[in-house]
This record gives structure tokens, C-alpha cells and sequence, in this order.
């Protein structure tokens, strides 16, 4: 009879050290706004959305819950997610000025990561049909937008309020690399906006205007799909419960 062979624990652990390399990346972010480089914080920020968009595939392609069932890969996610999504971007916010200055940028500032901590601890936070109940802490899109497309300071101080408010709004949101409805469209047309990303940055501080009108273009197609997509569910629970109508916790995205 002979031994198990090791690799599987290995590349399962390589996955969860994959995973947990966005927490360097989010300090490489808060570094570099100190510095006052957003566009570097921003490459850095298009690093860790890579990783968190393949961390889960490997995740689920290597089995890492059979293979080191003593490791929490699911919270593992969400702290780096936090830092990643949250916390780095809301600080380059604050650094890169697009907040205002003193004791009012900082409670502003306080705003999402407050509203984050709320939904990453939801216990319903992601639905069975894979779509995430509440604004899904997108604070490093909306840093993004802030930085690329220069946006005054009231303009980014009413989207963050917006947006913390909506956190506890249970509204669903299409979580892109799981949810089942247009799936291959939004993986495509996710691809197309992160090379946009990355485009925006290249030509930073002054892209393309067209370029500009497909990134945001992306934004449109992702928060119609969403509405139609929650529209559908109500519709489902005001005709009766269905088998994957329940509600389930966080599992490693």
C-alpha cells in the first residue's frame, strides 16, 4: 500500500499563501499613498484583484478544505479582502486628498470601514445563488474612479456615504466570479474592464475619453445586471420558497 503523496497538501497550501500575499500588497497600497504615489497604489491595487479574482478558483480546483481541513482559507479571504477592498483604498483616499482635511476626512473616511466590517461579518453576506446582499465594499473601485478621473472632494464624499449606507441594505449584487446568470459575460466583460484598468493607469492623468466610456461602461452593465438580477428574486420569494432560495455565509471568493 503506498503513502499518500504530499503535493496535495502543498499546492494547498501554496493557495492559502497565495491568498494571503494581498495582505502585502495592501501594505505596499498604504505605503505608497504615505508617498503620495496613487497611480503605483493603484497598480498595486489591480494586483490584488487579480488575486482575489483566481484565488478562489485554485481554491476550489485543489480542494484546499479536504487537504488542510485545520485552515480557515474562507477567513483568510475576508481579511485580506478587508484590507485589500476597505481599508487600503479608504486610506488613499484620505492621503491623495480626495477627502477633506482634519476631523471630517477622517470621519468620512471612518464611514466605509465601519460599513465594511458590518457586512464582512455577515453571516448571509454571499445568497446560494451566489450574489453578495449589500454593497459589496468596492471602496478600491470607487479610489479608482476618484484618482483616474480626478473627482472633487464632495463628489467622493457623497459616494462614500452612499455606498456605507447601502452596505446594510439588503440588496443583492452580482458577485462576478460566481454568480451563475450571464456568468460568461461577466467574466468576459470583467477581463475587458480590468485591462481598461490597467489601460487608464498607463495613460494617467489624462486618459482617453473612450476609454473612459468603457470602464465605466462596465459599471453600467454590473449594477443593471444586479437590479435585474434582484428583481428576479423577489419575484421568486413573493411566488414561494425554491430550493436555492436560502441564504448561506461567506465561502472563500
Amino acid at each position: 500500500m503506498s503513502r499518500p503523496t504530499p503535493w496535495p497538501r502543498l499546492r494547498a497550501g501554496a493557495v492559502h499563501l497565495y491568498t494571503a500575499s494581498g495582505s502585502v500588497l495592501a501594505l505596499l497600497i498604504v505605503l505608497a499613498a504615505i508617498e503620495g504615489d496613487a497611480v503605483r497604489a493603484l497598480w498595486l491595487g489591480l494586483a490584488a484583484l487579480v488575486i482575489d479574482g483566481t484565488d478562489g478558483m485554485l481554491a476550489r480546483k485543489f480542494d484546499v478544505t479536504l487537504h488542510t481541513p485545520w485552515f480557515d482559507g474562507a477567513r483568510l479571504d475576508d481579511i485580506v479582502d478587508y484590507l485589500t477592498y476597505a481599508f487600503a483604498p479608504v486610506v488613499l483616499l484620505l492621503q491623495a486628498g480626495y477627502l477633506p482635511e482634519g476631523s471630517l476626512g477622517i470621519g468620512l473616511a471612518a464611514l466605509p470601514l465601519l460599513a465594511s466590517t458590518y457586512q464582512f461579518c455577515r453571516t448571509d453576506a454571499k445568497t446560494d445563488d451566489h450574489m453578495f446582499l449589500g454593497f459589496p465594499s468596492y471602496w478600491n473601485v470607487l479610489a479608482f474612479y476618484a484618482v483616474v478621473l480626478d473627482l472633487r472632494t464632495p463628489t467622493v464624499a457623497v459616494l462614500l456615504v452612499v455606498c456605507s449606507v447601502l452596505a446594510f441594505v439588503p440588496v443583492g449584487y452580482v458577485y462576478p466570479s460566481r454568480t451563475q446568470a450571464f456568468r460568461t459575460l461577466t467574466l468576459v466583460l470583467t477581463g475587458v474592464w480590468l485591462v481598461a484598468y490597467a489601460a487608464l493607469l498607463v495613460q494617467a492623468p489624462d486618459p482617453q475619453p473612450w476609454l473612459v466610456a468603457v470602464s465605466l461602461g462596465y459599471v453600467v452593465y454590473y449594477l443593471a445586471l444586479s437590479v435585474r438580477l434582484e428583481v428576479a428574486r423577489r419575484q421568486r420569494r413573493r411566488t414561494g420558497p425554491s430550493p436555492g432560495s436560502r441564504i448561506s455565509s461567506r465561502t472563500q471568493s
